[in-house]
């Protein structure tokens, strides 16, 4: 499974990288995440529930930061498994500067087993953007919090913000749904879209005139009836 995309935020490298270390606000920004602590120097261990497709369940694992080159890029290593299944993998991260912008590319594969696994490439990737997605929106959500309260001079830059509450199952699935539709609407899959409208629209039709025909054939035959003398 491969993952890959970008993701701008209206703060400089130097706001976003320690918050990307946090685990404090990385645990109440990535959905389904019951638990995320520090086991020891950018090194994390932590519990995520997750429902993909009819699979779900939770997960522990452990995650591992290595790489590092303040404020610029990293790699992330993670293994968890749980009663779904087992998950192992790793990922790139890189900041881009854009003056008081900053875009955050990442690149990841992993490997995936167990009844995870049964649910198909296409719904694990679909779900994996989901998370990624809702989890930088979420992140996203709080730099622009720690912006605008520095701006004011409620929060300096180095102080913890309130956690917001973590996303819910339910925003989860409306996530995995947008994904896939999106994926299926997709410039590439549009041909093979209309075809199998027209496959389905093509079955409807000739469903309906068979069933016509029937009724028609039902009503001839009750109109004869009705027409002999008795």
């Amino acid at each position: 499974m491969k993952v890959e995309g970008s993701y701008p935020f209206a703060a400089p490298r130097d706001v976003l990288w320690p918050m990307l270390l946090d685990p404090t606000i990385l645990a109440n920004v990535l959905p389904g995440c019951e638990k995320l602590e520090t086991s020891g120097e950018n090194q994390f261990n932590g519990i995520l529930k997750i429902k993909v497709g009819p699979v779900q369940g939770k997960f522990m694992g452990d995650v591992v930061m290595s790489n590092l080159k303040s404020p610029e890029s990293c790699t992330i290593a993670v293994d968890g498994k749980g009663a779904p299944g087992f998950v192992k993998g790793t990922g790139n991260l890189r900041l881009e500067a854009d003056g008081d912008m900053t875009t955050l590319h990442y690149t990841g594969d992993a490997d995936v087993g167990g009844r995870l696994a049964s649910v198909g490439q296409r719904m694990l990737e679909t779900s994996a953007n989901a998370i990624i997605r809702q989890s930088l929106e979420g992140l996203g959500q709080q730099v622009q919090a720690r912006m605008m309260a520095s701006a004011s001079g409620e929060l300096g830059l180095d102080e913890p913000l309130p956690p917001p509450p973590p996303p819910s199952q339910m925003q989860f699935a409306a996530g995995v749904a947008k994904n896939l539709a999106a994926d299926y609407l997709a410039p590439e899959n549009r041909d093979s879209l209309i075809k199998t409208g027209l496959a389905i629209l093509g079955a409807i039709v000739l469903i309906r005139m068979i069933s016509n025909w029937w009724t028609d054939q039902i009503a001839k035959k009750v109109a004869n009836k009705l027409s002999k003398p008795e």
